[in-house]
C-alpha cells in the first residue's frame, strides 16, 4: 500500500475550511475537557477549605483531660507544676493524632477555663469567665507562655504563694488575673481592684486584678478559643449580660485550679485544622482516623480515670462537605458529558460535509483502481494530523489556564474527529464503485429493504436500551459516575430519534396540505425538507435539549439556594436565646414586634432531639412549640393522622393528631410542630422574624439572618463552580447546534442551488427563491426551537431527583424544576432566525452564477 502525498495535500488546501472548523471543535473542546478534572479538583479542595473555614470551632479537635488528684493530708494541695502538665498533655495528644491528622493541623493550644462568675458590683449584668492559654511559640509541640500581650498598667499576675502549699480550706484562695484594656475600661477597675464575684451556688471567689495588658496580637490563633479574654462579649452568658475575660498567667494557674472545684475549671488542648494542608483526596483518611480516634478515647471506653477524652466535630465537617463534593462532581461529569456529546454530533456533521465535496474525487479514484485501505490510510492520517495537533493545542491552553490537564476525558473527542472522515469516506466510496446489482425480484428487493429497516431500528433500540438502563441505574445506584453519569445525555439522544421519526410526518403533512393550496412556493420547500435527516436532527435537537437541561439545571440551583436559605433560617432573621436566656425571649419579641420594618414575629421552643412516642415506639424529632394557636404538623417519621404523644416529666402525656405536613425547620427531616391549643408547656427560647427591616431589629442579638445565609451559600466554591458550568455548557451546546445547523445547510447547500437555479429559469424571483430556501430549512430549525427545549425539561423531569441537587442547595426535598423562561426563548429564537441568516447567505453566493453555469449544471 503507497499513500499518495500529492492527494493528500491536494485534499486538505481544498477543505481547509472545514478541516480548520474541525480542529477548532475539537480545540475547544479539548480545552474543556482538559481542564475540567483539574478545576473538579481544586474546586473540590476549595469546597474543603471552605468548609472547614465556615465551620470554625465547630471543626476543632477538642481533648480533655481530668485534673490529678491534689488532695493532701489535711487538705488541698497547690501543684507550681500545672503549667508543664498542659505541655505534656499536648505533647501525648499530638502523638496520639497519628500520622494522617497531624500533618493537617495548627500548632496546640492549651486552655483551662473556669465556669461564669456573677460580678455583683454595678448595675449592669456581668459575668467574669477566667481561662489560662498556652500557645506554641515555634509552631512545634511544646506551648507554654500563652499568647504575647503588652502589659500597660500593674503586671502580670502573680503566684499568691510560691512553690507548693497545702491550703485546708481553699474556698477563698487568691486568684490574680489580668483585665484587657477595653475589659478594664467596660468594668471600671484599675489593677489592685477586688473583684466581688459569686460562683453558680453563691459561693464567693477571692479574684484580685494584678495588672491591664493589650495584646500584641489580636489575630494570633490562641485567642480564638476565648475572644471574650479582649473584648467583653454581650450575650454568651444570657440575653443582656457581658461577659467579661480575666487572663491568668502560668504563675496563677495553680492558685485558680487550688480555688475551683474540679468541674469548675476545665483543661483542654485543641488542635484547629490547618486549612491550606487540607485536600479532597486525604478527606476520606481524615474521617476514619477521626472516627477512630472518638472511638477509643476514654469517653467511648466509660473510663475516665486520667485518660484523656476526645471529642471533634472534624469528622462531621468532612462528612458533609463530602457528600456535596461527589455529588458536585456528578454534576458535573453529567454536564461535561454533554458538552462532549454535542461536540462528538457536531463532528460527525462536519464528517459528512468533508467527506460530500470529496465524493466525485473519491469515488474517481476507487474507479482508477485505489484500494479502500490505501483510500482509509490516507484519509486518516490526514485527520489524525488535524485531531492531534488541535488536542494538543486545547490541552496545552488548559494547561495554561488551570494549571494542568487530564486529557482523558479528551479521549472521546479525539478519536472521533480521527476516524470519522475516513470510515464515512470508505462507506461512501465503496458504495458508490461496490459491483453488487440490485436484485430484479421485487420481493429480493423488498427483502433488502426490510434488512436495512431492521438494522436501523435495532440500532436505534440499542440507544434507547442504553438509556433506559442509565436512567435506572441513576435512581439505583444514586450519585455514582459511569453509567449513572450518561443517563441524561442518553435519555436526550433517545429522544432525538424519536424526533428523527416525528419530522417526516409532520413535513409529510405540511406537503399534503401545500398541494391542496394555490400557491407553488411552500410546495417547492416542504418538498426538499420532507427527507429523512437523521444526523442533522440528532445534532439540532439535542444540543437545543441539552443546552435547555443546562440551563433549568442552573436556574432550579439558584432558586433552590433562596428556599434553602428560607427552610435554614425559617424567616427573614432567627433569634436563638438557648435556655439560659429564655426569659429573655419574649420581652425581645415584643420590642422587635415595635420597630420599623417588621411585618411578623412568632416565638416558640425549638427541642432536639425530642422523644416522641409514635405508633408504640419512641422516635427523636425536632419538636417546635409555637406560642400561638397552630394546628400539629409532622415530616419524615411521624405521618399525618399517626396517633402521637409527648412525653412529660412527671405527667401524662399529651396525644396529638398530625393534620398536615410540617415545613423542614432548620433543615430537619423529622419534625413535629405543635402550637398552643396541643396544651403543651413551653418556654420560649426562639424568635422568628420577617420584614424587610428584619436585619436592623435583630442586630446585637444572637440572629441568624436569611441574607447572609444565602449569601454563604452562593459564594460557596461548589455552588458557583457548578452555575458556571451550567452557563458554560449551555452556551457551547447551543453554538455547537447553531454550528450544526450551519453545516447541515452547508451540506444540502449544492442540491438545493440547482433546484432554486433551474426555477429561476422558469421565472422564480429571487424573493421567492429565498422564501422556497427558508421553507426547506425551516422545518428543521422549527423541530430543534419547539421539540429540543421540550425534551431537555422532559430529562430534567426525569433525572433531577436522583443528581442530588438539595445537597448543594441545603434543602430537605428534591427542589422544584425553575423553568429560565427568558434563555429558553433564546434557544428557541436562535435556530429560525439562524434560517433568515443562512438563506440570506445562500443568496448573496448564488448572485455571483450566471445563467450559463445554470444551464450546464448536469443531472
Amino acid at each position: 500500500m503507497t499513500l499518495h502525498w500529492a492527494g493528500i495535500r491536494g485534499r486538505a488546501r481544498a477543505d481547509a475550511g472545514p478541516l480548520l472548523l474541525v480542529a477548532g471543535v475539537v480545540a475547544l473542546v479539548s480545552a474543556l475537557a482538559a481542564a475540567a478534572p483539574v478545576v473538579a479538583r481544586d474546586t473540590a479542595d476549595a469546597a474543603v477549605r471552605d468548609a472547614v473555614d465556615r465551620a470554625g470551632p465547630a471543626a476543632d479537635t477538642v481533648v480533655q483531660a481530668q485534673w490529678e488528684p491534689d488532695y493532701g493530708m489535711t487538705g488541698r494541695l497547690r501543684v507550681p507544676s500545672l503549667p508543664d502538665s498542659m505541655n505534656d498533655l499536648a505533647r501525648t495528644s499530638l502523638d496520639e493524632l497519628g500520622d494522617v491528622l497531624r500533618p493537617v493541623m495548627l500548632p496546640p493550644v492549651g486552655s483551662v477555663t473556669s465556669q461564669s462568675l456573677k460580678v455583683l458590683d454595678g448595675d449592669a449584668a456581668r459575668t467574669l469567665r477566667i481561662a489560662y492559654l498556652s500557645a506554641s511559640p515555634d509552631g512545634g509541640a511544646t506551648i507554654g507562655g500563652g499568647p504575647a500581650v503588652q502589659w500597660i498598667a500593674g503586671s502580670e499576675p502573680p503566684a499568691t504563694e510560691e512553690g507548693q502549699v497545702e491550703v485546708a480550706d481553699p474556698a477563698y484562695w487568691r486568684i490574680n488575673i489580668g483585665l484587657s484594656e477595653t475589659a478594664a475600661a467596660a468594668m471600671g477597675v484599675q489593677p489592685g481592684a477586688q473583684l466581688n464575684v459569686v460562683d453558680d451556688r453563691g459561693a464567693p471567689k477571692n479574684v484580685r486584678v494584678s495588672g491591664i495588658f493589650r495584646p500584641a496580637d489580636p489575630a494570633d490563633p490562641a485567642w480564638r478559643l476565648a475572644p471574650w479574654l479582649l473584648n467583653p462579649a454581650p450575650g454568651q452568658d444570657g440575653t443582656g449580660t457581658v461577659r467579661i475575660g480575666g487572663l491568668l498567667s502560668a504563675a496563677s494557674l495553680p492558685d485558680a485550679r487550688l480555688a475551683f472545684e474540679e468541674n469548675q475549671l476545665r483543661r483542654t488542648v485543641t488542635f484547629s485544622p490547618d486549612t491550606a494542608e487540607l485536600t479532597w483526596a486525604a478527606v476520606q483518611r481524615i474521617i476514619d482516623r477521626s472516627v477512630q480516634l472518638e472511638a477509643t478515647s476514654a469517653s467511648s471506653a466509660g473510663s475516665y480515670g486520667g485518660a484523656t477524652t476526645w471529642q471533634s466535630g472534624f469528622d462531621s465537617v468532612l462528612k458533609e462537605v463530602a457528600a456535596q463534593v461527589d455529588a458536585a462532581i456528578v454534576q458535573a461529569s453529567v454536564l461535561l458529558t454533554t458538552i462532549l456529546a454535542g461536540a462528538v454530533l457536531v463532528l460527525l456533521l462536519a464528517a459528512e460535509l468533508v467527506v460530500r465535496r470529496r465524493s466525485a474525487s473519491l469515488v474517481l479514484g476507487r474507479q482508477r483502481g485505489v484500494s479502500l485501505l490505501a483510500l482509509g490510510a490516507e484519509l486518516l492520517l490526514e485527520s489524525l494530523t488535524v485531531a492531534v495537533s488541535a488536542a494538543a493545542l486545547g490541552c496545552a491552553v488548559a494547561y495554561a489556564v488551570a494549571g494542568g490537564a487530564g486529557w482523558e476525558w479528551t479521549i472521546p473527542v479525539l478519536v472521533v474527529a480521527a476516524l470519522a472522515v475516513p470510515a464515512y469516506a470508505m462507506v461512501v466510496a465503496g458504495r458508490a464503485t461496490s459491483d453488487r446489482r440490485v436484485p430484479a425480484n421485487r420481493s429480493a428487493r423488498r427483502w433488502i429493504a426490510v434488512t436495512a429497516m431492521l438494522r436501523r431500528l435495532a440500532a436505534e433500540l440499542t440507544v434507547v436500551a442504553a438509556a433506559v438502563f442509565a436512567v435506572i441505574a441513576l435512581y439505583q445506584r444514586g450519585l455514582e459516575s459511569g453509567l449513572p453519569a450518561l443517563a441524561p445525555t442518553l435519555a436526550v439522544l433517545a429522544g432525538g430519534l424519536v424526533l428523527v421519526r416525528v419530522l417526516p410526518l409532520l413535513t409529510g403533512a405540511g406537503l399534503r396540505l401545500a398541494l391542496r393550496s394555490r400557491s407553488p412556493l411552500p410546495v417547492f420547500g416542504l418538498a426538499q425538507a420532507a427527507t429523512r435527516q437523521t444526523l442533522p436532527v440528532l445534532v439540532l435537537a439535542g444540543s437545543a435539549a441539552l443546552a435547555t437541561f443546562a440551563l433549568v439545571l442552573g436556574a432550579t440551583v439558584e432558586r433552590g439556594l433562596t428556599d434553602g436559605a428560607r427552610v435554614n433560617v425559617g424567616a427573614d432573621a432567627r433569634v436563638g436565646f438557648g435556655s439560659t436566656a429564655a426569659a429573655s425571649t419574649l420581652p425581645e419579641a415584643q420590642r422587635i414586634a415595635g420597630l420599623p420594618g417588621v411585618t411578623s414575629v412568632v416565638t416558640g421552643q425549638v427541642i432536639d432531639g425530642a422523644r416522641i412516642i409514635a405508633d408504640g415506639k419512641v422516635t427523636p424529632v425536632r419538636l417546635v412549640i409555637l406560642n400561638r394557636p397552630s394546628p400539629v404538623l409532622a415530616r419524615g417519621v411521624l405521618v399525618v393522622g399517626a396517633e402521637v404523644a409527648i412525653p412529660q416529666d412527671g405527667a401524662r402525656s399529651i396525644p396529638v393528631t398530625p393534620t398536615g405536613v410540617a415545613p423542614a425547620v432548620g433543615g430537619a427531616t423529622d419534625v413535629l410542630i405543635v402550637g398552643t391549643g396541643a396544651q403543651v408547656p413551653i418556654e420560649p427560647d426562639t424568635i422568628w422574624v420577617d420584614g424587610p427591616g428584619a436585619a436592623a431589629a435583630v442586630q446585637g442579638l444572637p440572629a441568624v439572618l436569611r441574607s447572609e445565609v444565602l449569601k454563604s451559600r452562593q459564594t460557596a466554591p461548589l455552588v458557583s463552580g457548578l452555575v458556571t458550568m451550567t452557563w458554560t455548557t449551555a452556551v457551547f451546546l447551543l453554538a455547537a447546534g447553531l454550528l450544526g445547523f450551519a453545516l447541515a445547510a452547508a451540506a444540502g447547500a449544492p442540491q438545493r442551488w440547482q433546484t432554486l437555479s433551474r426555477l429561476r429559469t422558469l421565472g422564480l424571483t429571487p424573493r421567492d427563491a429565498r422564501k422556497v430556501a427558508a421553507g426547506s430549512l425551516l422545518p428543521l430549525a422549527l423541530l430543534a426551537a419547539v421539540g429540543g427545549p421540550l425534551l431537555g425539561v422532559g430529562v430534567v423531569l426525569l433525572v433531577a431527583g436522583p443528581l442530588g441537587l438539595s445537597l448543594l442547595t441545603g434543602q430537605v426535598d428534591t427542589p422544584s424544576l425553575v423553568l429560565p423562561w427568558p434563555w429558553l426563548a433564546v434557544v428557541a429564537l436562535a435556530f429560525p432566525l439562524l434560517v433568515t441568516v443562512l438563506v440570506r447567505a445562500e443568496s448573496l453566493v448564488r448572485r455571483r452564477r450566471r445563467l450559463a453555469e445554470v444551464l450546464r449544471v448536469g443531472g
